[in-house]
């Protein structure tokens, strides 16, 4: 039943009377809490082994982690509760720290999602969900939320989960085909992206935004033709991941 997966994953509980059909209770909230949070999941989840849907839906075959103790995070960002947990450090060869926060918002990015707070040390940061471990809600404690923050702002000049104040917005100018340059013009790679020519043979785009390392990354999945015309530093930048590349892949001619 797909009540119980929700259930089960989620702690939603699904109820049914003969008045309102079938309703998310309202155990941490209103339902519309959960909207956005559900969409995904629930296509994903109709489509169950015994539904005609699965002849018209093709969904990718992976499926992203589920979000550990959802209802209870939203509960303790909504009611001003501290939380502890595990996390796991994948850049530090996977030690685990025990951390405490003071939870803030929930944001996605790139298909995982990432719980947003103030470390011990009083600075913002990010955790990703699917690192987690050992969640405790601290329900007898409350922290002074600051509501003076611009939440979009944060983002507004990012790209990906985070963006470092102290880095610079820059104007970044980048060249692809006319193949390449069709995809980013239907999905664009930041709000902020302009269109400064467009001929036969490819595009020309203006982006500003804080260059990220997940800013590279999004420019080499179309490394076929991608162009950093300006500014020189990300260039450069380019240009080495390319020069480690071709050292790690290169091949002997004469074996080949």
């Amino acid at each position: 039943m797909i009540s119980e997966r929700l259930k089960s994953y989620s702690r939603v509980t699904i109820r049914h009377d003969k008045l309102r059909g079938y309703y998310i209770d309202e155990r941490y909230g209103s339902a519309e809490d959960y909207e956005v949070l559900l969409l995904n999941f629930e296509l994903l989840n109709a489509i169950d082994s015994d539904s005609t849907i699965q002849k018209y839906v093709l969904p990718e075959h992976h499926r992203a982690i589920i979000l550990p103790d959802i209802a209870e995070l939203l509960d303790a960002i909504r009611n001003r509760h501290p939380v502890e947990f595990d996390y796991t450090l994948v850049r530090h060869g996977g030690k685990v720290v025990r951390k405490h926060l003071h939870p803030y918002f929930l944001k996605e990015s790139q298909q995982r999602w990432y719980l947003i707070g103030y470390d011990v040390d009083d600075k913002l940061k990010a955790f990703g969900l699917d690192r987690f471990s050992s969640l405790r809600i601290l329900f007898w404690e409350r922290f002074k939320r600051d509501d003076t923050i611009d939440i979009p702002a944060l983002f507004r000049e990012s790209y990906g989960i985070w963006n470092n104040p102290e880095d610079p917005v820059e104007e970044i100018v980048i060249k692809y085909d006319a193949l390449d340059g069709a995809f980013v013009k239907t999905m664009p790679l930041h709000t902020t992206q302009e269109l400064l020519d467009d001929t036969p043979d490819g595009i020309t785009i203006r982006l500003r935004l804080r260059i990220t390392n997940d800013f590279v990354m999004a420019l080499l999945t179309r490394s076929r033709s991608v162009e950093v015309v300006k500014p020189t530093s990300l260039r450069k930048q380019v240009y080495k991941v390319y020069q480690e590349a071709l050292e790690r892949n290169k091949i002997d001619l004469d074996e080949a």
